[in-house]
């Protein structure tokens, strides 16, 4: 059902954790189904330099949102916002369908932590060029 790097950022999840005065942070989630994802960043000269998370959800949450904190970092705030569901989950070697809605959850935690960013710093913030929800394609899709 789950890849290897699913299992394996499940397993042994990196970034885990807050960052001690955050300069953006992002919460997203649907508490009726559980996935919950707070994420922090560390920016410095336009530069993601730190990312953790702390993620209530399933093995594919949680894997998301480890690959997800992976990818951002060392990436400038222009190309972190471009980090998408679908190269999160092609990072993880894919998801089961039922479970794309973890990479979406990822995607929007690390938008919400820049437009965190850049409101605290005066900046308007970025508009989402293709806004998901956080829905479940079928029922039942949080269970591991």
């Amino acid at each position: 059902m789950y890849s290897e790097t699913v299992m394996d950022h499940f397993k042994n999840p990196r970034n885990v954790g807050e960052i001690e005065n955050p300069d953006g942070v992002g919460e997203v989630g649907n508490p009726v189904c559980g996935d919950i994802m707070k994420i922090f960043l560390k920016i410095e000269n336009n530069i993601v330099t730190g990312a953790k998370f702390k993620t209530f959800g399933c093995g594919a949450a949680i894997a998301s949102s480890s690959m997800a904190t992976e990818l951002v970092r060392g990436k400038t705030l222009e190309d972190a916002w471009q980090l998408s569901n679908k190269a999160v989950a092609e990072a993880l070697d894919g998801l089961p369908p039922i479970k794309m809605h973890c990479s979406v959850l990822a995607e929007e935690g690390i938008h919400k932590a820049i437009n965190d960013y850049r409101v605290k710093h005066g900046l308007e913030p970025w508009q989402e060029t293709n806004p998901h929800s956080h829905e479940h394609e079928e029922e039942g899709g949080c269970s591991l």
